[in-house]
């Protein structure tokens, strides 16, 4: 400190508190004690605030362990890359003419001897499962649910007698259109429906067409009877037709001696593991009527696969 500095603080001290004031160099000292506290407290206030905010953001972390930010809602995902050059599978491909692999569509043909896609194996077989007569084949006698049988014989075979599941049989009486109100019926169907165990129906179809190829003539009555497969496609997912041709004959039985023959018809269907048979019996003499029993085996087939739904 210099001397007139010290001079002055000397006048200074004599002319105010008779205590006097503190000395320069203890001043001195006070002032440098102050500024260090000063400064620790500044360094503890800031290790403070850094504690704190390192346990805030720990809270919060722990609070919300999965918060991130992602793109607006709105904002379009990135495409899917694509092969330009895609490999299919052997399974999906079968060669082409010229040895190149060429894309087949998958096969929806049903299964020889099992259930067609559309088809379920039912357990029971309910009235709707049979068809309904047009309005104008109807004779208004309804049909009558029985026992007995659903082919005629075949020179002592038979065909489908294994693996059946469950079986309904009716007798149904038909006019055909025009014939006038009254009148006897025209013909008479004996229709059944079987279910059989899976391979079973197809292995049933099969067996008839060996019994009718196997039983060409075989005497029915007072007459031989005549048996001849006959072509049958589009029904169902396969079908067996095939005529009985004998002699006509009169109420008792007996040959009419007019020379003409009387044709019953028969045909089988099978969809999926179910056999239907419309077996067309006639009504005191004359022959079945094809185009009327074509048309009821369509509709045959469809009340079975809108049952079999």
């Amino acid at each position: 400190m210099s001397r007139e500095l010290t001079g002055f603080y000397r006048s200074l001290a004599e002319d105010t508190d008779p205590r006097g004031l503190a000395a320069p160099d203890l001043v001195r000292r006070y002032a440098d004690r102050r500024a260090r506290t000063r400064a620790a407290l500044g360094v503890l206030t800031a290790a403070a605030l850094v504690g704190v905010t390192a346990v805030g953001a720990q809270f919060v972390l722990a609070a919300a362990p999965d918060t991130r930010v992602g793109p607006p809602a709105d904002t379009p995902a990135p495409p899917s890359p694509v092969p330009s050059d895609p490999t299919p599978t052997p399974s999906a491909t079968s060669p082409g003419p010229s040895g190149s692999a060429s894309r087949q569509p998958p096969s929806t043909s049903p299964t020889r001897g099992g259930t067609s896609p559309a088809a379920r194996t039912p357990t029971s077989i309910p009235d709707s499962a049979f068809f309904a007569l047009a309005a104008a084949n109807d004779t208004g006698a309804g049909s009558r649910f029985g026992e007995g049988q659903v082919l005629p014989a075949l020179c002592g075979a038979e065909p489908g007698a294994s693996g059946t599941v469950r079986q309904r049989v009716r007798s149904v009486p038909f006019k055909l259109a025009g014939t006038p109100e009254g009148n006897i019926p025209d013909g008479l169907y004996r229709h059944s429906i079987t279910i059989y165990r899976d391979g079973k129906a197809a292995a049933a179809l099969d067996e008839l067409r060996d019994a009718v190829r196997d039983c060409p003539e075989q005497p029915v009555g007072k007459v031989t009877s005549r048996q001849k497969l006959l072509p049958s496609s589009g029904y169902g997912d396969e079908s067996v037709l095939f005529e009985m041709r004998s002699p006509s004959v009169d109420l008792n039985g007996d040959p009419s001696g007019g020379g003409g023959e009387d044709v019953r018809l028969i045909r089988a269907i099978r969809v999926g593991t179910v056999v239907t048979v419309l077996w067309e019996q006639g009504w005191e003499g004359g022959s079945s009527p094809k185009p009327q029993v074509d048309a009821d085996s369509r509709r045959a087939v469809l009340a079975i696969r809108n049952w079999l739904r």
